[in-house]
């Protein structure tokens, strides 16, 4: 056999993980979310003061978005529900961290730099391309072809 025969065999196979995978993903992504959304959830007015602090404009507001953005992400991500589209205020929301928090820290993770963050946003953008996958809402209400894998 040829190696082009053996690896379309091997891409045959791996695509029946697909689905499994971006569950997997999706679940590891919102338990990632949820620590920190809780802790905004359960002391605001400290979130809120520390965003102020920063020079956000309406820390109050923009506290309870994040944590509100962040609560209905978890939610959402673990059911598979407007995947896509939940996806995108997260990936603002680790904009905002990287360039307010991270960003002067450098990389590492280690250093409490951006690389925690930048992975989080590659992830949700594999959501946003991909979809959630069959494991999912997004595929009993929305079934699209692209998302059946």
């Amino acid at each position: 056999m040829h190696f082009h025969s053996l690896y379309m065999m091997f891409t045959l196979v791996t695509e029946y993980f697909q689905s499994a995978v971006l569950l997997i993903l999706r679940l590891i992504i919102a338990y990632g979310f949820y620590e920190p959304a809780m802790s905004k959830i359960n002391d605001i007015d400290s979130v809120a003061g520390w965003f102020g602090s920063m020079g956000i404009p309406f820390p109050t507001v923009n506290a309870y978005m994040a944590a509100g953005t962040e609560i209905l992400g978890v939610g959402l991500l673990v059911l598979g529900l407007f995947t896509r589209l939940i996806s995108l205020p997260l990936i603002v929301i680790m904009i905002v961290a990287i360039f307010t928090v991270h960003l002067d820290n450098g990389f590492s993770a280690g250093t409490n730099g951006f690389e925690i963050p930048l992975y989080y946003m590659m992830f949700l953008m594999v959501f946003v391309t991909q979809g959630a996958g069959k494991f999912s809402l997004d595929n009993i209400f929305f079934h699209n072809e692209n998302d059946n894998r």
